[in-house]
């Protein structure tokens, strides 16, 4: 075989291998609302977030059964972005960028949030009793802890965890888009 058509080759080979999930992303959490959503065929918008209902959730290469589990999720509530709809399957991205299948039935509308995940040092982020960085604190809660996600104004988020409410600054977040509206 000549050398160009072995490259050539390579070259085909290499476009057609799925592309490998890049866990060390250094801040996922960037990705802003985008301007204009597409719908999905659920009827819903493309990309949004959502979360897991179970605490053991496939993932998969591709939108069947018929395809190889990749990983598996082992925490409900965590949040993911759905990305892609095909069917009743959704392609997701987790908060380290990692891509990957899910059945639509395993996902909720539920909004939550990890607080920073994009830091790999433990932090202590302040949870505050209003919308102000000058508002007393509440609680102090570590980077990587999981939430639920009331309302956001596009600045704050009202944040529930472990039973303490209160607000976090939204782009502290990842499970919402910086400058999205939650009522």
């Amino acid at each position: 075989m000549n050398t160009h058509l072995a490259n050539l080759l390579l070259l085909v080979i290499l476009l057609t291998l799925p592309a490998m999930p890049n866990h060390s992303s250094a801040r996922a959490q960037e990705a802003e609302a985008p301007a204009a959503q597409s719908k999905g065929g659920s009827g819903l918008p493309v990309p949004r977030f959502v979360s897991l209902k179970s605490s053991r959730v496939n993932v998969r290469k591709g939108p069947s059964t018929e395809h190889a589990v990749v990983w598996v999720f082992s925490q409900a509530g965590l949040p993911i972005e759905v990305i892609s709809e095909f069917e009743n399957w959704r392609q997701v991205r987790d908060s380290e960028g990692a891509e990957g299948w899910v059945f639509h039935a395993l996902l909720s509308g539920r909004r939550t949030g990890v607080i920073m995940p994009w830091v790999k040092e433990k932090q202590e982020v302040v949870l505050r009793n209003g919308r102000s960085a000058s508002s007393a604190a509440v609680a102090r809660i570590e980077t990587g802890v999981l939430g639920g996600l009331v309302s956001c104004d596009g600045e704050w988020c009202e944040f529930t965890v472990n039973g303490y409410s209160g607000y976090i600054e939204q782009e502290r977040l990842w499970g919402v888009y910086q400058g999205e509206r939650i009522n």
